[in-house]
């Protein structure tokens, strides 16, 4: 016989299950567990910081539990509001937060949030450590963009691009400890190819310098695999591989083959390829990048290769990511595009104006290009400026940049001569402001010597055939050269001038 059940059983059952947290009330998701982490979150989203620093969820805290804004270099003071003048330009590391306004301008979408229980496991359900929905969005933004073929090709995720390198030299190399492969590569390029090259010390592969030492002697014995970084980093030149014949294996760094960075000529369609989220995105803290492969048999031991050393790359980084793509490819998907390669062109264009006042100094030479993404030529829009020092003089240009508060790379981290210094290009606003700033008061005192003399002369000229004193010639000098300082040190043209107008000097004709 049917157990009858009461109203009230039934009221009392409708009220506890209203107060789940998964359960629609009269037609609406009431939130329970997750207001509390929406309210933290937005809290330290909340903190200004004075627009020069960020405040994080795992970041400095009070004993209070109250979080604290971590600064811009070159800010101070509890709230970032204090400029501190005497620090240096940090132009070192390649931390993207150039992308940082894009994503507070999509702070709701990009916004994530996960019970504490979300992907407990190793894997996901079905057994791998790759989700599968991941690497269909991955395969939408390469489409959109136009810079990779993903179709009919095999994808692997690692922690970051950094992983992936060394898992595909692993994967390329012959496993043979009678003739281990020799991984080389063209200067200047990124020193992690040498570096972690050489760490592994494996009995497999070994690091055997530059392509140029090989170009002619390729034993068809021995296996190459050769690194190609395009667009190059730290010049940002379109670049192929130097090594040919069946025993060279390549592995191209795309890292910054998008359209923000570069000109897409056409999509890459390499053996194999790697891209990081860290250059798409701008979330190099998430580490996370792909690589796509042509051959199943190097696909396979690069997947073993990861799941051996990692077990794959975090759920939760892949689930930040896929929230990322998901956002990317809102609309028609060139918006991030879009918004990126404005900021970069624009900084270009300031650098290379900086720069172009300058007989010391020069910049690596790029060209506008035709580019499939926007359908028209384009300017250069590089991650890093490849600065050379062009005195005889000057032997060491990370010393002469350091010494005018400019911190780079030397050229010697890329195998290239020490006249050249990187600059990042692709940091924080506050970073690229205090850059121009300073590089432009080290341009303006190339022409302070030549300018000093040149108002001396005239000085000293004119004097005579007005029939003007020494006491006379002495203050109109003294006014001069005053000037002079003010002017060169903001950058601007100059007028010499006293009751009558005697000559006017410009930053480059330093003529009357």
């Amino acid at each position: 016989m049917a157990r009858r059940t009461s109203p009230m059983y039934l009221a009392m059952s409708m009220i506890l299950l209203c107060a789940s947290s998964m359960f629609v009330c009269m037609g609406e998701w009431e939130p329970n567990w997750s207001s509390r982490a929406a309210e933290e979150a937005e809290a330290v989203a909340a903190i200004p910081c004075s627009g020069h620093g960020r405040a994080y969820l795992d970041g400095l805290i009070l004993k209070g539990h109250e979080p604290l804004c971590e600064c811009n270099p070159c800010y101070g003071g509890s709230d970032c509001s204090k400029f501190l003048s005497d620090c240096a330009a940090d132009a070192g590391s390649g931390d993207p937060y150039f992308l940082e306004p894009f994503w507070m301008r999509h702070v709701a979408n990009s916004a994530i949030l996960v019970s504490g229980w979300h992907r407990m496991g190793y894997s996901y359900s079905d057994g791998s450590f790759i989700s599968e929905l991941l690497v269909k969005y991955i395969r939408k933004v390469h489409a959109i963009a136009g810079n990779a073929i993903t179709e009919g090709r095999y994808i692997v995720f690692g922690s970051g691009s950094t992983q992936l390198l060394n898992a595909a030299v692993y994967a390329l190399s012959p496993n043979s400890s009678v003739s281990p492969a020799k991984v080389v590569v063209t200067a200047p390029y990124y020193p992690v190819y040498r570096i972690q090259t050489q760490f592994f010390n494996s009995r497999d592969f070994s690091y055997e310098g530059d392509t140029s030492s090989w170009r002619n002697n390729t034993d068809s014995k021995s296996r190459f695999i050769e690194f190609v970084t395009s667009p190059n980093n730290p010049d940002g030149k379109l670049t192929k591989g130097v090594l040919q014949g069946s025993n060279v294996k390549t592995i191209y760094d795309r890292a910054y083959y998008w359209p923000d960075f570069t000109a897409i000529p056409s999509p890459a369609d390499d053996d194999l390829m790697v891209f990081t989220i860290s250059k798409l995105t701008g979330h190099a803290g998430s580490r996370f990048g792909w690589a796509i492969i042509k051959d199943e048999e190097v696909y396979q031991k690069m997947l073993t290769y990861l799941q051996l050393n990692t077990m794959g790359v975090s759920r939760d980084a892949q689930l930040r990511v896929l929230k990322l793509l998901d956002v990317v490819l809102e609309g028609d998907g060139k918006e991030i595009f879009q918004f990126a390669y404005s900021t970069m062109r624009d900084r270009w264009i300031r650098l290379t104006q900086i720069i172009s006042e300058s007989k010391r100094f020069s910049l690596q030479k790029l060209s506008p290009q035709y580019c499939t993404f926007f359908k028209r030529v384009r300017d250069p829009s590089p991650a890093y400026a490849w600065l050379k020092c062009e005195g005889q003089q000057d032997k060491n240009c990370y010393e002469i940049l350091e010494a005018a508060g400019i911190i780079g790379r030397e050229g010697s981290l890329y195998i290239a001569d020490n006249r050249y210094v990187r600059l990042s290009l692709i940091r924080s606003q506050d970073d690229f402001e205090i850059l121009t700033i300073n590089l432009r008061n080290l341009v303006a005192k190339e022409w302070e010597p030549q300018l000093f003399v040149l108002v001396l002369t005239h000085l000293l000229v004119l004097a005579p055939l007005l029939h003007v004193g020494y006491k006379t010639v002495l203050a109109p000098l003294l006014h001069g050269v005053s000037m002079l300082v003010l002017q060169v040190a903001i950058g601007s043209c100059l007028v010499v001038e006293e009751e009558e107008k005697w000559f006017y000097v410009g930053k480059k004709a330093l003529s009357l």
